[in-house]
């Protein structure tokens, strides 16, 4: 049992920990000081729920759907592409990271943003579901439980602690240019990761 929970917390670990549109938004929201536990927490929850049906075999299942897939990538590289545009507006305000000058959201749009920026996503279907949830169904019926609570315990870890790392260093670098900074690096993220779910689909449709 605490082999296959280190396994899946180790692997776990290793695909959420890769800068991603959700890391971005939830370091972005931790800055903020804006809901930054309601987010980890709603992250590390879709995360785990994910994991959970991918070791329980719906990731065989979603693979047997390829249009599935498509759908998802085109929907989700349109919702981070219009996030990055948000951010990439951000640069060109005055925006400080101080408490004062810090334009806060209602819990309720920064939830529906957050489960946007999880669920429209499929690079999350593909960590959590397809990968964790392929590599958990191979261990013995026993020993999936133990494999599906590690890799759900890493990611429970790692956002609560960005979103705590984040709050906790906004005071210090309370200055526009990290802001800027903060803007920039998020709208790089978000559109790179729209740019990984388009290619391989324009170039099909190229090539078709």
């Amino acid at each position: 049992m605490f082999l296959s929970y280190a396994t899946g917390f180790g692997l776990g670990g290793g695909l959420i920990i890769a800068i991603g549109a959700q890391n971005a938004f939830v370091l972005g929201q931790g800055l903020r000081r804006n809901h930054p536990m309601m987010v980890a927490f709603v992250c590390a929850l879709c995360d785990a729920v994910l994991i959970a049906a991918g070791v329980a075999g719906l990731g065989t299942l979603i693979a047997a759907y390829p249009l599935l897939t498509k759908i998802a990538a085109w929907g989700g590289a349109a919702f981070l592409i219009w996030y990055g545009f948000g951010a990439l507006r951000r640069l060109f305000d005055t925006e400080t990271l101080a408490e004062e000058h810090i334009t806060k959201t209602g819990w309720k749009a920064v939830l529906s943003t957050t489960l946007a920026v999880t669920l429209l996503n499929p690079h999350v279907y593909l960590d959590t579901v397809v990968m964790l949830g392929g590599i958990g169904g191979q261990f013995p019926v026993e020993e999936r439980l133990g494999f599906a609570l590690g890799a759900m315990s890493a990611s429970f870890v790692w956002f609560f602690a960005i979103a705590l790392g984040a709050s906790w260093l906004a005071p210090y670098v309370a200055r526009p240019a990290t802001w800027k900074i903060v803007d920039g690096l998020t709208c790089t993220v978000m559109w790179l990761v729209a740019y990984s779910l388009l290619a391989p689909e324009i170039a099909t449709l190229i090539g078709g």
